[in-house]
């Protein structure tokens, strides 16, 4: 068996799942948890005939609360899953996986106590995993609770503030988390929360490294890893707009000595040009 966090569009019900109908099931019981905490017990998955496609042998109903989820959001995590091999025990496999996670508090915090009190004790990353029956990119997701300051951990775990301003606090500097701090301690004053969060984090500009048209080993600023939507922003975006412009420019230079007559590069929001008959 192996665990892996698996995007929603490579997942499908299994015709074997015991549930299996058209239909979607009623999720409303377990969503409010979902949208909360996210899935954490894995599913149970097989692969069903490509290399990045699986069906769902048991936890349908946690992909129809993911699934929803991702609706409202306009966007979904991918779920953590394990793999079943040939020969593998599907109700075995699913008990067992319960039966780990049931040890685990299901406050996030006490979680990241648990799993920090081991790696002092000399457990490592993948041991934890596999004492929990989760993925590695789960553990280090409750890891970097860490890097929230206390405050900040201790009102999460009083539910005073949501798990998605949580996730998005954990990517903030510690001189971020006091400014986010001090606006949350004044009545008079708002802290930004969700996706606001984000962008006030970023100043306005959550530029993820995936749009750079230049070597991200040729950025000399800071690159902020968000564990929990598995991705990566420039923590500088007026560095970024730099290295970025001088990529463009190449991009130009290149075209012009390739032998094309005329190379336009248009501003920030312009619009191309109506081209006549």
């Amino acid at each position: 068996m192996q665990l892996a966090h698996i995007p929603l569009d490579k997942l499908n019900i299994s015709a074997l799942n015991m549930r299996h109908s058209k239909r979607a099931p009623d999720v409303s019981d377990i969503l409010p948890s979902v949208r909360s905490r996210g899935v954490l017990v894995p599913l149970l998955v097989r692969p069903n005939g490509t290399p990045e496609s699986f069906e769902i042998v048991a936890g349908r109903r946690r992909y129809f609360a993911a699934k929803s989820l991702a609706d409202e959001r306009g966007q979904g995590n991918a779920l953590p899953c394990a793999i079943m091999e040939d020969g593998d025990d599907a109700d075995a496999l699913e008990a067992s996986l319960i039966e780990n996670f049931a040890r685990l508090d299901p406050d996030e915090v006490s979680q990241w106590e648990t799993f920090s009190r081991l790696m002092r004790e000399g457990r490592t990353i993948p041991d934890i995993a596999a004492t929990f029956g989760v993925t590695e990119l789960l553990v280090k997701r409750i890891l970097a609770l860490g890097d929230l300051l206390p405050k900040i951990r201790e009102a999460y775990r009083r539910e005073d503030i949501d798990a998605e301003t949580a996730r998005h606090l954990t990517m903030a500097s510690k001189a971020q988390q006091k400014d986010w701090l001090a606006l949350y301690a004044d009545p008079e004053q708002y802290a930004p929360r969700g996706h606001q969060l984000k962008q006030w984090l970023f100043g306005g500009q959550s530029i993820s490294t995936k749009v750079a048209l230049f070597p991200i080993e040729d950025y000399p600023g800071l690159i902020v890893c968000d564990l929990f939507g598995e991705d990566s922003y420039f923590a500088d975006a007026d560095l970024f707009w730099q290295k970025q412009n001088e990529a463009i420019a190449a991009k130009r230079d290149a075209y012009l000595e390739a032998g094309w007559p005329e190379v336009a590069v248009l501003e920030p929001g312009a619009a191309f040009p109506v081209m006549g008959p």
